[in-house]
C-alpha cells in the first residue's frame, strides 16, 4: 500500500511540472492576446465578418513580437540582458532550472555535459539515469527517473565505478524511460567501460 501511495505522490509531481508550465504558457498567451486585441482592432475591421481576425491579428503580432525578442536575444547586448533578468529573477522560481536544462536537451541545444544519459548501479541492479556533475574527487551526481516519469525521480552521489556512461542521445534515455524500460538493451548495448 505504502508503494502504491509512494507512487501516486511521484506521478502528481511530475504530472504537475508538466501541466502547470503549459497552463501557465496558455494563460499568458491568452492575456498577451487580450492585450494586443485593442490595438489590432482597426486591422480587424478590414477582414471578413465570420472570420475571428480581433483573435488572429492578435495571435500574429504577438508570434512576430516573439521572433523579434528572439533576433535580439542572440545579438551580444540582448544575451547579456537576458542573462542577467535569467539569473536575478527567473532562477528563483522553483523548478525553472529543471525545466531549462530538460528543454534544452530535449531540443538538442543544452549543454552535452549535462543530463548525460547513464546506468547507474543501485543494489544488485543497473537503472537508467542521468549524470548531472562530476565532483571534485571523481565521483558523479546523478539523477535517476522514476518510471514513466522521467521528471521525478531521486538523486544519488555515486562512485565512479558505479556509474556506466552511455553513447546514446538524451531524447532515446528520455523515451526508455517513459516507455517502461522498453529498448533498454539498446542502452546496456552503449555502456562504456569503467576503468575497473
Amino acid at each position: 500500500m505504502k508503494r502504491a501511495w509512494q507512487s501516486l505522490g511521484t506521478s502528481l509531481v511530475a504530472g504537475l511540472l508538466v501541466v502547470i508550465p503549459l497552463y501557465l504558457a496558455i494563460l499568458l498567451l491568452l492575456k498577451a492576446m487580450r492585450s494586443v486585441m485593442g490595438l489590432v482592432e482597426p486591422i480587424a475591421r478590414l477582414l471578413p465578418e465570420r472570420f475571428p481576425g480581433e483573435y488572429v491579428v492578435a495571435l500574429l503580432v504577438i508570434v512576430l513580437v516573439c521572433i523579434g525578442v528572439g533576433f535580439a536575444v542572440r545579438t551580444a547586448a540582448g544575451g547579456a540582458f537576458s542573462e542577467r533578468i535569467r539569473r536575478s529573477l527567473l532562477e528563483r522560481i522553483p523548478g525553472y532550472g529543471l525545466l531549462r536544462s530538460l528543454t534544452q536537451q530535449l531540443a538538442g541545444i543544452g549543454e552535452e555535459t549535462t543530463w548525460q544519459p547513464a546506468l547507474a548501479e543501485i543494489e544488485e541492479a543497473l537503472v537508467p539515469a542521468f549524470i548531472i556533475e562530476e565532483l571534485d574527487d571523481g565521483r558523479y551526481t546523478v539523477f535517476v527517473p522514476s518510471v514513466p516519469t522521467p521528471l521525478a525521480g531521486a538523486v544519488y552521489v555515486l562512485a565512479r565505478d558505479r556509474v556506466h556512461p552511455l553513447d546514446v542521445p538524451f531524447t532515446q534515455a528520455v523515451r526508455t524511460v517513459s516507455r517502461w524500460g522498453e529498448g533498454a538493451s539498446a542502452l546496456v548495448a552503449e555502456m562504456k567501460p569503467t576503468g575497473r
